[in-house]
């Protein structure tokens, strides 16, 4: 039998493509504060970001380590929160009336 391949998260994603997720997701103020190095920090843009972690292995690590995480933990919005919230409810009450017969 043959070994399941296992899933890269990362394979097809460009340095360029985790930083403008990261920023969209987070700001720059928000992802300088996960990740406090300089060029998150001090005048961020996605140019010099990529020269410093093109140059630098371990700070690559933590932006490719909060990229994942991020990508497998998508937000959920207003909506979604509402909609839950509702069907919990809608359960409750259903659980309520069935306790009650």
């Amino acid at each position: 039998m043959t070994e399941p391949r296992r899933i890269d998260p990362l394979h097809g994603v460009t340095l360029q493509a985790m930083i403008e997720h990261l920023v969209e997701r987070y700001s720059w103020e928000g992802l300088g504060e996960r990740i406090d190095i300089r060029c998150f920090t001090h005048d961020p843009s996605v140019p010099s970001s990529l020269k410093f972690l093109r140059k630098t292995p371990w700070a690559r690590a933590k932006v490719e380590s909060l990229y994942v995480h991020s990508a497998t933990h998508p937000r959920k919005t207003k909506a979604a929160n509402a909609a839950l919230t509702e069907r919990e409810r809608h359960a409750n009450a259903e659980q309520t009336n069935e306790d009650h017969e």
